[in-house]
Formats: C-alpha cells, sequence, structure tokens
C-alpha cells in the first residue's frame, strides 16, 4: 500500500545545496507548489519532522522552520513530533495570484526571527502534553489566587476610570515603588521612575531611544540577552564578558571599545547560571562603567526571589554619579501576565524612554498598575514573597536531591542562592541539538546552553520553578538517560 493511499502525502524532492535559495524556502515553495496544484489535498497528513528532515537530510530545525511558517499562514496543523495535516487547499487561489510575497516583506522587517530552536520553545511551552523543565515562571499552583482576590475586589474604589496615563505610568504607583525600593537601599523619586510593560520592554525601549545603530552591548558570557535579538535587530553588536563565581569581570574586554557601547548584567541570581554577584565585585563593574564612561544596565529581575539569604545590595545604591539604569519587574516574583515592569535612572533619560514608550504603546495597562499599586500598598506583596520564597526553596531542595542521585557522574552544577535556575554543566562535550530534538520525542522541554551563549557549549538550564515535582523527577530522570546515550 502507497503512503498515499494511507493519507500521508508523497514528497518526492530534494534540496539543492548549489543555489542561493535558503533550504526552508526550497522546502517551503515545494510544498505550496503542491497544493496549488491541487496534487495534495486537505486532510492528508505531511511526514513527521523527524522522518522530512532524515528524507531531506537537513536540520530538522529546518524542518521546524518550514512547518511553523505553514501554520502560521494556516495550511497545516499539527503538533511536534507528528505527521502535519493540511487544513487549507484554498490557499491556491491566494498562492497563485496577486498576493504580496509576504516572506520578502517579513524578512525586510528590522527584527530578526529568533534562532529555530527558540522557536521551538516558544511554542511547545503551551503545549499541555509537554513535561517543561526550564521555564522561568511561578507554577500555577504557587500563585496567590486568594491575595489576588483581595487586591482585584480594591480596585473599583480606587480605580475611578481606565483612561490613558501619563508617559512615565501611574502616579500612585511610582509613589508606592519609591518607598517600596528603599527597602533595598534604593533612593529613587517618583519622577525617575518608568513604569514599562516588563523589563524586556525596557530593553526595547532602551536599544531604540539612547542607543545608536554600531554600538557595542556587554553582556555577560551566558546571558539570557543573547537568547533575544532586541540589540542586534537595532543594529547593535553583542560581546560576551567572561564570568567567575563572584560575577562579570569587565577588566578582560578591551577598553578600546568602550565609546558607544553599554554594559547589561543580571547581578542577582543571574539567568541563566544563577550566579550571585559579590558586593566587592559589584563595585568593581561600577567603578570600571564610570572610569570608561560606560551606562550600566542593571537588570535586578530576580532579587527578590533569595532563598538562603538576600543579595547584596543593587549596584544602583552604589551609583552617584548617573551611571547605573536599574529595572526591575513584578514578572518573577509574582505575575508574567501583569506586565508590570520599571526602570530607574536620571530624569532626563526616563523622560525620553518615556516619550518613546508613548510613542508605541500609549502606556502600560492601566488595570495592572492600580492592581501593583494595591499589592504593594496593602502589604500582601511582602506577605506573598515570604510565602513564595519559602515554597521555591523546598523546591530548589528537592531538585537538587535528583541531580545528585542521577547527574553526579554526567554534569556538574552551583547550588543556586535564589531565582529559578540551575546551571547544568556536562561533564563530556555532547552535542545538544540531538538531546534537545530526542527529548521532545519524549515530551520534555528544556533550554540548551547555547541559545544563552555567543559560542556552543554542552550546558543546559534548568527551572525548578514551574512543573509540578513528581513530573520534574521524572522528566529529569529521562534526560539523564537521553543525555548518557549520546
Amino acid at each position: 500500500m502507497s503512503e498515499k493511499s494511507r493519507g500521508t502525502v508523497d514528497f518526492e524532492f530534494s534540496v539543492d545545496r548549489n543555489i542561493k535559495v535558503p533550504l526552508t524556502d526550497q522546502i517551503l515553495g515545494y510544498i505550496k507548489m503542491k497544493i496549488i496544484k491541487g496534487d495534495w489535498i486537505t486532510g492528508q497528513k505531511l511526514p513527521s519532522q523527524r522522518k522530512l528532515a532524515e528524507l531531506l537530510s537537513v536540520n530538522r530545525s529546518t524542518i521546524v522552520e518550514a512547518y511553523s511558517e505553514l501554520i502560521s499562514l494556516g495550511i497545516i496543523e499539527g503538533k511536534y513530533g507528528r505527521g502535519s495535516e493540511i487544513v487549507n487547499n484554498t490557499w491556491s487561489m491566494m498562492l497563485s495570484g496577486n498576493t504580496p510575497e509576504w516572506n520578502r516583506y517579513i524578512e525586510s522587517g528590522i527584527h530578526k526571527a529568533n534562532q529555530p530552536t527558540i522557536q521551538t520553545i516558544n511554542m511547545l511551552e503551551f503545549d499541555n502534553t509537554i513535561t517543561r523543565l526550564s521555564t522561568g515562571e511561578m507554577a500555577p499552583e504557587l500563585f496567590p489566587h486568594e491575595m489576588m482576590k483581595k487586591v482585584l475586589d480594591k480596585i473599583p474604589s480606587r480605580a475611578f476610570s481606565l483612561n490613558y496615563i501619563e508617559p512615565l505610568g501611574l502616579l500612585e504607583l511610582r509613589k508606592a515603588l519609591s518607598k517600596y525600593l528603599k527597602i533595598h537601599g534604593l533612593d529613587v523619586k517618583p519622577s525617575e521612575l518608568l513604569i514599562v510593560s516588563g523589563s524586556l520592554q525596557a530593553l526595547q525601549l532602551i536599544s531604540i531611544s539612547i542607543l545608536k545603530p554600531g554600538s557595542i552591548v556587554y553582556a555577560e558570557e551566558p546571558s539570557y540577552v543573547n537568547s533575544l535579538r532586541i540589540f542586534q535587530s537595532n543594529g547593535m553588536k553583542m560581546k560576551g564578558i567572561p564570568m567567575d563565581r563572584s560575577g562579570m569581570m569587565p577588566w578582560i574586554i578591551d577598553s578600546n571599545d568602550s565609546e558607544n557601547s553599554i554594559m547589561y548584567t543580571i547581578p542577582s541570581f543571574h539567568n541563566p547560571t544563577s550566579i550571585n554577584m559579590s558586593e566587592e565585585r559589584r563595585r568593581e563593574v561600577l567603578d570600571w562603567c564610570i572610569s570608561h564612561r560606560m551606562p550600566l544596565i542593571e537588570d535586578d529581575a530576580y532579587r527578590e526571589l533569595w532563598l538562603d539569604e538576600p543579595p547584596s545590595k543593587p549596584i544602583k545604591t552604589m551609583d552617584s554619579t548617573g551611571n547605573v539604569l536599574y529595572l526591575g519587574t513584578a514578572s518573577k516574583s509574582l505575575a508574567p501576565g501583569l506586565r508590570i515592569g520599571w526602570v530607574a535612572g536620571p530624569e532626563a533619560v526616563v523622560e525620553r524612554l518615556g516619550d518613546i514608550k508613548m510613542q508605541t504603546d500609549y502606556g502600560a495597562s492601566s488595570l495592572s498598575q492600580w492592581a501593583m499599586t494595591e499589592w504593594i500598598e496593602s502589604g500582601l506583596y511582602e506577605e506573598h514573597l515570604k510565602i513564595f520564597r519559602k515554597k521555591l526553596k523546598n523546591r530548589r531542595d528537592f531538585v537538587l536531591d535528583v541531580l545528585e542521585d542521577y547527574y553526579s557522574d554526567i554534569a556538574d552544577w552551583n547550588i543556586p542562592q535564589g531565582g529559578y535556575y540551575i546551571w547544568l554543566r556536562l561533564k563530556r562535550k555532547t552535542n545538544m541539538d540531538k538531546v534537545f530534538e530526542t527529548a521532545l520525542e519524549e515530551k520534555l522541554l528544556f533550554n540548551p546552553g547555547f541559545i544563552y551563549s555567543l559560542k556552543n557549549n554542552s550546558n543546559l538550564r534548568l527551572s525548578y520553578s514551574y512543573a509540578q515535582l513528581d513530573e520534574l523527577k521524572k522528566g529529569l530522570i529521562k534526560l539523564a538517560e537521553i543525555i548518557e546515550e549520546k
């Protein structure tokens, strides 16, 4: 019986590596042509991503990218690892008619596509059949539902409207934050605070507001920002700064590159390594930036998630020259869905960022800003953090026990003092692409270390914050088996 009679299409095609057309475009072109001609019809299935990658002798990420494009166009539906089904052949009229060449428009945009691996991770994190071993957010079972209900019950008596808010954000929230940040030693006036839709938007605003194309952005190697294209899409270059157990070591970089540059750091429970920068190193980093007249972005997203003892005070507390832009967020400590973060810095810079923000989205959600104000002023935010830290510490200790039992022969790791992550360093060189693909076949999703690095490596980021503990243990044991086989 032929493949076609069983419902799977005949894929009689081979890529041509002697032409300049990208492999993904060649595969897309062939599939679209077969649908246009009516050779393939609604209800038939395409080969699984793994099978097609083997058939065409291409990297699986190439097939992932092609299938993702077809899904976004509404041509196919399917889940990772299965043959995807053709669900729309009426596209033949559009694909062969006067429809704009959308791929050409898409490719000419400022923002470039994510790495295929990151696209796969972003897509599969919403698949409930997948065990998520690296997800950097709070587990639903840890969310403070009753506290949130109390907060939301208060909003109608405070928010008499949900109209647009001034460029820097809700004044009541900025006043509450100004008072709250004093706990961390930060003396920041409301006029020096900008409310943003999470720290990610703060980085986007910085990249288009105060940096010019060609600027160099220094960050820890590895670093969270290397998994993004924020700075690169706006014409900046990324350069890595080596780290030791105390944090980044900026004196190693070429000081001749300091002009038109900026430094980015996550000093408290760094993502992805969980390194907690020492107080002495924080001073050394700031002094280096001051001596080279280089601005510093301090991303303190994980500060409040300490598990054993609080981290050293923010670098911003040592800043008397206006060198530091300080980023905070409620995404890790409370809820990413609130989309609330903040930038603290010199008034002129904050006002500039606020002006650009108004040009892009006209302000963060006013409902979320009122909610965050109530969280802080009511004292519920601090109460929640005390409870959450205890639960998070239990999770960390649980995962460390699993690693000790199943990973001691194949990997090394540091014990995180806070945050969400354990940075696993495999003891032998391993093809992490193959580990990633094999894990997906077993319904396991993790973040390989190379997405955070400017260099290839045999590392991976694990998280103890999201998956249920029994599911997490089972997944980690299976992942250890996969790693040992590769």
